[in-house]
């Protein structure tokens, strides 16, 4: 695996733009309506023109045209940018979106500061991921291989009896912004133990979410597995079974407040 994380790899190619030709109403509109927008790229064609973000129309004319008030020295990425140059950019000037150009300068994709900060998360997976399966590797003397691949939550098999509700309600809030790193999971003739996620998994699952993207550690040479056969003592078969922790109302808790 390379070490060197592109832009390209990170950043969304669906990007929504206007025209220099588009009045400020319609900007308007357009944020209004969307999910999280708070501004455009400013497209002829797939040249891009400019930005232009809510802030830009707040005291502009209903009927102004967008090329009037949009910002032209823009600062834009490349698709084979470094992603920590990248991360440099938008840290150092307080862009939260960078237009990305091609050589001819056509619009390709956007990157933005939570595209940077997932990044840095999922690179940091692959440790983790490593080192379990040089552990499973050493300790039942098999082989493994990996994987990257959607799971279904539902047939998870956890191999962690309790998660807190204070984390639970983190996990959920990265969710929701695209931030959570990926599971791993180890997947042993079909059977998929949860190795590493139980909080992110539950969250997904509270938040109707069917699938995760993963990191699957796939044994080659199926074999009894020493957390496989805690979990069945536990009675851990679903996320289901998991006990959420709540000690915002643990009797300990409790009894301290009074004493105060």
């Amino acid at each position: 695996m390379s070490t060197k994380a592109t832009v390209k790899e990170y950043m969304t190619r669906e990007v929504q733009t206007v025209s220099p030709s588009n009045t400020v109403a319609d900007v308007a509109r357009r944020i209004a309506e969307s999910d999280g927008h708070n501004g455009f790229p400013v497209c002829e064609g797939r040249k891009v023109e400019g930005f232009v973000t809510a802030r830009d129309i707040l005291l502009a004319d209903d009927d102004e045209p967008i090329e009037t008030v949009m910002a032209t020295d823009l600062v834009v990425a490349h698709p084979e940018m470094d992603i920590n140059d990248a991360a440099r950019v938008i840290l150092r000037s307080g862009i939260q979106k960078l237009p990305v150009v091609d050589d001819a300068g056509n619009l390709v994709g956007i990157i933005s500061n939570t595209d940077v900060i997932r990044s840095q998360i999922e690179r940091a997976t692959p440790e983790k991921v490593g080192k379990l399966m040089r552990t499973l590797e050493q300790i039942h003397g098999i082989t493994v291989h990996q994987e990257r691949r959607k799971i279904t939550i539902s047939g998870l098999i956890p191999t962690q009896a309790r998660v807190y509700a204070d984390e639970l309600e983190g996990r959920k809030y990265e969710l929701v912004r695209g931030l959570a790193e990926p599971l791993v999971v180890i997947d042993n003739n079909g059977t998929m133990l949860l190795a590493d996620g139980h909080h992110r998994a539950l969250a997904a699952d509270s938040i109707d979410m069917d699938e995760m993207d993963a990191y699957v550690i796939v044994i080659d040479d199926p074999v009894e597995l020493g957390m496989q056969r805690t979990a069945e003592k536990e009675g851990l078969r679903s996320i289901d079974d998991i006990d959420i922790v709540d000690y915002a109302r643990h009797p300990l808790v409790e009894s301290t407040r009074r004493l105060q």
